[in-house]
This record gives structure tokens, sequence and C-alpha cells, in this order.
């Protein structure tokens, strides 16, 4: 169900998607929708899914994100790594979340499950964050939790959002533009 709701959600919005036309895309009958649970549960999924192509919260450290970039050696290739991951999450899940965010504005469950996932995606920039701070490579002139507040906001889906949607900026140039930022604001200047 799932994966008939988000490409629907994504083209039409959370308001003009209906559960008739989740139905019909799915192939199955409105009944058989209406047992995944609500609109709202179902658009929640969908985010889910675009963005991690699975729901639930896991520890980024323990996924293969996270064991990834703990291989990694140098500052500025974690750095790349990071915002190359960033931009293809913001990539992959842009248009659910727009989404997301017309629907928060409606629906409470929604806004409810925003403000949740905005608090779980800070918790996640913190396990990443601290992850540099550990190895020496993030900055240490600005309090830890001013640094992952700054991150948040560089790197949030809105800023993405607004670059490449609304002022036409190219995926591209938009991840040169996050590994900029982060290598000048978050990050520390001496390996």
């Amino acid at each position: 169900m799932i994966s008939a709701a988000a490409p629907l959600f994504a083209e039409l919005g959370y308001a003009r998607t209906t559960l008739a036309k989740i139905a019909a895309a799915a192939g199955v009958s409105v009944e058989t929708v209406q047992t995944c649970g609500s609109k709202a549960a179902l658009m929640i999924a969908a985010v889910e899914y675009s963005a991690f192509g699975q729901t639930g919260d896991r520890d980024i450290m323990d996924t293969e994100f996270g064991r990834d970039l703990k291989a990694i050696e140098d500052r500025d290739g974690a750095a790349s790594f990071t915002t190359d991951y960033q931009t293809e999450l913001h990539h992959r899940a842009a248009a659910t979340t727009r989404a997301l965010l017309g629907g928060a504005a409606a629906d409470p469950t929604l806004d409810g499950y925003l403000r949740d996932l905005t608090a779980g995606i800070g918790r996640q920039s913190r396990r990443v964050l601290q992850h540099f701070a550990d190895r020496g490579w993030l900055r240490t002139d600005l309090p830890f939790d001013e640094v992952v507040e700054t991150a948040a906001v560089i790197s949030g889906v809105e800023v993405y959002l607004r670059m490449v949607d609304r002022d036409g900026w190219s995926t591209s140039a938009y991840r040169q533009w996050l590994r900029r930022m982060f290598a000048e604001v978050i990050m520390s200047q001496a390996e």
C-alpha cells in the first residue's frame, strides 16, 4: 500500500490524495486500504519509506551509513560523505516531505508526527556530530548544542526545498553549497 500511496502524496499532496485514489493505484478496494490505517498513517509511512526505504526509528550509527562513516579516517572525507548522504535523502524525500508539511498544517496527527520527526532528526544529527567531535573534527569554539542546532538548520529539508524547488538550484549545486557550509560552519578548521 505504501508503494502506491507515496507517489500519490508526492504528486497530489496530502489534501488531494484520497483513500480511493490510493486503492485505485494499488489495485485494491478502499476497505483494503483502510486496514492499513488512516490517511495520516499512510502519509507517515510514505514519508519514512521515501526517505529511508523503511519505517520506524533506528540509531543512524547502527545503519549502513553509520558503519561506513565510522570507517572514514579523514575529516574532509567524512564531511563529504555525510553531506552527500543528506543531499540524496532530501532528493528522495522532497516530494513526500512537501505533502507532509502541507498536511501537518491541517491534520493534528501529522503535525504531531512532524514534531516528533524533527526531534528524531535532531537526535540522529547529534549522534553523527558526536562521532565527529570524538574524532576531533568538530569545531570547539562554540557549545556542542549550538553546533548541532546550526547543522540542523543548514542541512534541513526546508533549506533543500527552498533552494532546489523554489530558487531553482540543481541538486548538485545544493550538494556543493552544503559541503561548503558544513566545512566552514560545522567542522574544525585544522586537521
